[in-house]
């Protein structure tokens, strides 16, 4: 199971949003290629990036940021947030990007995602956030109504390599896992899992170790490590 560290960036700075909301966010750091090079150094071996300005506004606003971390560490990076047609992605993958996320225009633009899963085979995800029960998209602001098995084996088919899962009514709250929601959601899921946005202390890493056998890939550690409730080595050594 790999234990992902994340580094959300908001006007360049590192940050955590409240459930996913604009307008809610607590200043982690002004540096995060300082955080991502820390993170690193604690045995991180993929760091997971979220521009929040480019999913809130739909085009990406921080590339010099994410430049700037792949620049310093040599661990794997994974960035998503508004990234809407292939000129983003490869322009990503160009500053030293391993894995892009795709999300709203996953389910909106069909070629764009097979485009995509095209020219970089087994190096595009998909972010699928659930929020009560629904895929919620544009920025966490809006739900569609899909069935969720259905877009998964969808999502499979058009070739992409992972599915991360996050549910946006618990991120950045500290409430912990939802054990039953992330099994069936695995469950339901052709595709490895990367669980994301609901893990608040280590007794959550250890109800979630066991789904391990049944297709979750890893999990992305966010507000828990900023607040010091998950020790990142700690959760590195024991869990990966």
């Amino acid at each position: 199971m790999q234990v992902i560290p994340a580094i959300d960036l908001k006007d360049g700075k590192c940050v955590r949003l409240f459930k996913g909301e604009e307008g809610t966010e607590t200043v982690f750091s002004e540096n995060p290629g300082d955080i991502a090079l820390k993170w690193e150094e604690a045995g991180a071996r993929w760091i997971h990036v979220v521009d929040l300005d480019g999913a809130f506004s739909g085009e990406p606003r921080n590339m010099q940021v994410v430049r700037d971390i792949t620049a310093r560490v040599s661990c794997a990076v994974q960035v998503g947030g508004g990234i809407r047609n292939i000129e983003t992605v490869r322009k990503y993958f160009s500053l030293g990007v391993n894995r892009v996320i795709l999300g709203t225009a996953a389910f909106s633009d069909e070629e764009f995602l097979r485009q995509a899963c095209g020219e970089f085979p087994g190096a595009i995800a998909v972010g699928i956030d659930t929020k009560k029960g629904k895929i919620a998209v544009k920025g966490w602001k809006e739900v569609i109504e899909a069935d969720t098995k259905e877009a998964l084996l969808r999502l499979d088919d058009a070739g992409v390599s992972v599915i991360l899962n996050t549910n946006v009514d618990r991120d950045g709250t500290m409430e912990g896992i939802n054990v039953e929601a992330a099994r069936d959601f695995i469950c339901s899921s052709p595709l490895p899992v990367i669980a994301s946005g609901v893990i608040a202390t280590s007794a959550d890493l250890d109800k979630l170790k066991p789904l391990e056998d049944i297709g979750l890939y890893g999990v992305i550690l966010g507000k828990s490590i900023y607040t010091g409730s998950i020790d990142l080595k700690d959760a590195i050594e024991r869990y990966s």
